[in-house]
């Protein structure tokens, strides 16, 4: 058993470590509130841009443009050149919300013949490296407070590289926060945007079925003018919605680290009151078995010395 002195070492080592990861745990849950408040005044946005999209899908349904994938059968011939975008955080210390995503980016990487890999974040691209993949280093900045300005820089580049047919699909890995208590790593395909996605399929089945009511009726029939043309109209509106794309996954993916780091430090904090518990018991023991012992000698002591002083007296009486 460690004696006083080391216990109190201990604890006193147990309550600094505590201040610490209370202190992240409170830092962290701020951070966890900025994103999600971020995130929330970008949706009206993103929503309104799928909306026109989805606008013009369905007044020129053979529409066709570079961004949206109008492939059927020879897909799997025409995407050859992948590029994958991993979003990951620039510290640890966040339980396991890098291992669940490595383990995905690592999946879609060796399912990818010829694969660029991309990645956000200090502690991603160095693990990247580590496992042997060559990781491009266009974007080597912070993800921590993620910008309009960076998501913009990120689509522009990505999709410069598409449209000069250097890559024919990106993919972006990221971690979503289903809530706080549940996170879930995401693959979503960036480029080229999915057609399908926006059409609006149970409206064009009702029209096409008869079975159309008079709100389906009217925004089928309304009439646009599109100024310039519906075109550049669309090709204006998927640079737009691809940046946002990448904007809500940055956000997401920052969200999802905090609540991590926010979960694992306080976990931390509970194993650690814990333990703290555990030592201050230990203490008391040690110290009551110490005043015990220190009694048990004092009071052997006192009975010595009277018993000497018994003697000397019937010792002093003989003489």
């Amino acid at each position: 058993m460690a004696n006083a002195k080391e216990l109190q070492n201990r604890i006193k080592s147990v309550k600094d470590t505590m201040k610490i990861t209370k202190a992240m745990y409170m830092m962290s849950s701020m951070k966890v509130q900025k994103a999600k408040q971020k995130l929330s005044a970008t949706e009206p946005y993103f929503f309104t841009l799928q909306q026109e999209i989805a606008d013009i899908l369905l007044h020129f349904p053979d529409m066709q443009h570079v961004f949206f994938d109008n492939r059927e059968s020879d897909e799997a011939e025409t995407i050859k050149k992948k590029a994958v975008i991993v979003f990951s955080g620039d510290k640890g210390m966040a339980g396991g919300y890098h291992h669940n995503l490595y383990s995905e980016a690592e999946r879609y990487i060796k399912e990818s013949e010829d694969c660029r890999v991309y990645a956000l974040g200090e502690v991603g691209r160095r693990y990247l490296k580590m496992k042997g993949y060559r990781v491009d280093e266009t974007f080597r900045f912070s993800v921590t407070n993620p910008s309009i300005h960076r998501a913009r820089y990120i689509a522009e580049t990505l999709m410069d590289a598409y449209l000069n047919d250097e890559i024919d699909e990106v993919t972006v890995v990221y971690t979503r926060m289903v809530n706080t208590m549940n996170m879930k790593v995401d693959r979503m395909r960036l480029l080229p945007l999915e057609t399908h996605d926006f059409m609006r399929k149970e409206i064009v089945e009702r029209v096409t079925k008869g079975s159309a009511t008079k709100a389906d009726l009217d925004k089928a029939d309304e009439w646009y003018l599109f100024e310039p043309s519906p075109k550049n109209i669309l090709e204006k509106l998927a640079r737009n919605y691809v940046t946002g794309s990448i904007y809500g996954a940055l956000v997401e993916a920052y969200a999802s680290e905090e609540n991590s780091r926010t979960m694992a430090m306080k976990s931390a904090t509970d194993a650690a009151d814990k333990i703290l518990t555990e030592l201050s018991m230990e203490y008391n023991q040690v110290r009551q078995a110490a005043i015990t012992q220190e009694i048990t000698e004092v009071v052997g002591g006192a009975k010595a010395l009277l018993k000497k002083k018994q003697q000397q007296l019937l010792q002093g009486k003989a003489g």
